[in-house]
């Protein structure tokens, strides 16, 4: 009889430890995961083991017991049905809603760079062409998209803001474009907001035209503010931008890479040797930098700039100058 009370002694000892180990398991599983950063990102390679995954999720800013991660995902089933990808945890979760998310690969998501002075027809492509997006705009014209995101009316030309968005897997190519689009206009107003006061610019759109110009004609960051300060300035005496860039927009297609004097003399809206002003639109997409330089420009006189072969310019005051500038980097070299 003695040693059956032992036994069931034993016995209840060691069910109230394996309860406690339950409680503290489902307490370990259930109770939101501590993050070192408000938005942790990490990559699931195609065969990657479990134990990996959680060493690696615990190095990307989870606060998870490794070990405890990887016994759960085994224990449930899951360890071979986690999905390779990459993944985005912005909002806190317990370790069985990780498991599940990585089983699922519903937090999976991807990412699209739109690039600064890519044209409108350039991101359409890029849209296209990414493996990740639902392609729901494909066979709409420009006024159907912008239409569908909020922008009825509006030139689609310089409207995206240049950027990395990221975006869950299989999401529609209107969301990518709609937020491009709400952000170009975040920096728009922002730039125009804090525009110095002789900006020749009437309107935060003729802002973005010009942006786009400026755009297309900065080599180098470091000139950024001499180029746009040109454009400004012959704005403000009324003097044609004369940029070879807008020349080659209104051709479209019809250039083939090598600009000659007859393009330069065929008139086109576009055309600002031909026309003075700002062109009818932008002409590509332009970053931050090129908008907030458009609206605070360098201070002083240029009128002119010509490349100097290594990606700078050399700027100008008057005519003769730029014309001995252009003999020394341009005619000399040919």
């Amino acid at each position: 009889m003695k040693l059956l009370r032992v036994l069931v002694r034993l016995i209840g000892v060691f069910l109230l430890l394996l309860g406690a180990a339950a409680l503290v398991a489902a307490w370990v599983a259930l109770r939101p995961i501590p993050m070192s950063k408000p938005v942790v990102d990490f990559d699931i390679a195609p065969g990657m083991s479990m134990k990996r995954i959680s060493a690696q999720l615990a190095d990307a800013g989870l606060d998870i017991w490794p070990a405890g991660l990887t016994m759960l995902a085994r224990f449930n089933g899951d360890a071979t049905r986690i999905k390779a990808g990459s993944y985005r945890i912005d909002k806190p979760v317990n370790m069985l809603e990780l498991v599940a998310l990585m089983s699922s690969g519903a937090n999976a998501y991807a990412d699209l760079t739109i690039v600064e002075g890519w044209t409108f027809a350039r991101l359409r492509l890029a849209l296209a062409s990414h493996p990740d997006l639902k392609q729901d705009s494909a066979g709409l014209d420009e006024a159907d998209i912008m239409a569908r995101i909020g922008f009825p009316g509006v030139p689609a030309e310089g409207m995206f803001a240049p950027d990395t968005y990221s975006f869950s897997r299989g999401a529609s190519d209107f969301e990518v474009l709609r937020r491009a689009a709400q952000h170009m206009q975040l920096r728009l107003e922002q730039a125009w907001s804090k525009r110095a006061a002789d900006v020749p610019l009437k309107t935060p759109y003729e802002a973005l035209v010009l942006a786009s110009v400026v755009e297309k004609e900065t080599g180098r960051a470091d000139d950024r503010l001499n180029v746009a300060s040109v454009f400004v300035n012959r704005l403000r005496i009324g003097m044609p931008l004369q940029s070879d860039p807008t020349v080659i927009y209104g051709l479209g297609s019809g250039f083939d890479g090598n600009l000659r004097r007859r393009d330069l003399q065929a008139d086109t809206p576009f055309n600002s040797y031909t026309r003075r002003g700002l062109p009818p639109t932008p002409i590509s997409l332009p970053g931050k930098a090129a908008l907030e330089a458009t609206l605070n420009p360098a201070q002083g006189k240029f009128l002119y700039f010509v490349a100097r072969g290594d990606g700078t310019s050399a700027f100008s005051s008057t005519l003769d100058e730029h014309n001995r500038a252009v003999a020394r980097y341009q005619r000399a070299g040919k």
